[in-house]
């Protein structure tokens, strides 16, 4: 970080203290995501952190969603961790037209939690640094629409906008079928502009080899063009380790 950077990250451990809240075990990369999302508005990025750390401290009191409390989502298998990309950034894939929404909101939620943790966790070196982020490709084919579920959708993003700052390096829509087009406007609205620059529909050729350049043959599965095997995120290990052994600061 430079200077000016560095002095942002001072004042804003200072801001989060006079919010009556804590950045002890959090480095200064970490905070650095928060001040970017805020666009280095001190005060607006403390506030950030602290509902951050309020929210995570009552949602995922054991810093990790467990398995057995997202099995009717898990069992729908449509969610792929496949690796890393050219630029170490972990991979992960949606089938969309596998997703069956159903009532119970929030184990959904818990879901998504699980499924960010433990993709931002596979990008870890040893420990978390702070500004791991993950690439994201989520396939549209065969969508139907009892599939759609906007409700999901808007709240997988806004909990990587509210709870995942500076998380997503790249988002990938692939085979968007046309009456998809007005569902995707809708939820549109609800993204920050720095969300929707990060958000990709591949098209055309030329998006199709930005994705391949982009994710990486050897981990993009082959119907997208690349030379892997779809890997589950429940059978993807975690460097040997569960995912409530790794530390995860978020």
């Amino acid at each position: 970080m430079n200077q000016n950077e560095e002095l942002a990250v001072a004042q804003m451990r200072r801001a989060v203290h006079k919010l009556g809240s804590s950045t002890e075990g959090y480095g200064d990369t970490t905070l650095k995501r928060f001040l970017v999302a805020r666009s280095f508005n001190i005060d607006k990025a403390a506030k950030m952190f602290v509902q951050w750390r309020n929210w995570r401290a009552s949602f995922v009191p054991l810093n990790h969603i467990p398995e057995s409390q997202i099995g009717d989502e898990l069992q729908q298998n449509k969610i792929f961790l496949q690796g890393l990309s050219p630029a170490g950034n972990p991979v992960v894939a949606v089938k969309v037209h596998r997703h069956v929404p159903g009532k119970d909101q929030l184990q959904f939620k818990k879901f998504v939690v699980h499924l960010l943790d433990k993709t931002i966790a596979s990008g870890f070196r040893e420990k978390e640094i702070g500004n791991e982020k993950l690439v994201a490709v989520l396939d549209l084919q065969k969508l139907a629409y009892k599939n759609i579920d906007i409700r999901g959708m808007i709240t997988g993003f806004q909990f990587l906008q509210d709870y995942y700052p500076e998380r997503l390096s790249k988002c990938f829509l692939l085979n968007m079928p046309g009456f998809f087009v007005r569902v995707w406007r809708l939820i549109s609205r609800f993204l920050e502009k720095a969300t929707l620059e990060k958000i990709v529909i591949v098209s055309n050729e030329e998006e199709r080899r930005a994705l391949i350049r982009e994710v990486g043959a050897d981990v993009l599965p082959e119907e997208y063009g690349g030379q892997a095997k779809f890997i589950l995120i429940q059978d993807f290990q975690l460097n040997n380790k569960p995912l409530e052994e790794k530390t995860l600061l978020t």
